[in-house]
């Protein structure tokens, strides 16, 4: 039963960490980072269970040539898939 977890957790690790000295070494030769137009918006609740949206205008994005999210960004090939993305502010409005 320890087999069949811990193979694949090794295999995870192995990939992920191919996959930082990929990108730290720059194997093969590319640029590491890239950027995307993303569209963010805010979703307020407000006191009477209505929601309010503030959208930011679209703003590049840094982000990460590699499959995994490095140095604090996320991969470019996720951002590209999703451009907009929606903030929640605060809570859900408390019902009766």
């Amino acid at each position: 039963m320890k087999r069949i977890v811990l193979i694949p957790l090794l295999l995870l690790a192995l990939v992920y960490a191919c996959d930082y000295l990929s990108l730290s070494l720059r194997i093969p030769n590319r640029q590491q980072y890239g950027s995307v137009m993303v569209c963010r918006s805010y979703a307020v609740p407000m006191k009477d269970r209505q929601t309010e949206y503030m959208f930011d205008p679209p703003a590049l994005q840094d982000c990460v040539n590699s499959l995994f999210p490095h140095f604090g960004d996320s991969p470019c090939w996720y951002l590209r898939k999703h451009t907009r993305q929606q903030v929640d502010v605060g809570g859900a409005p408390k019902g009766p």
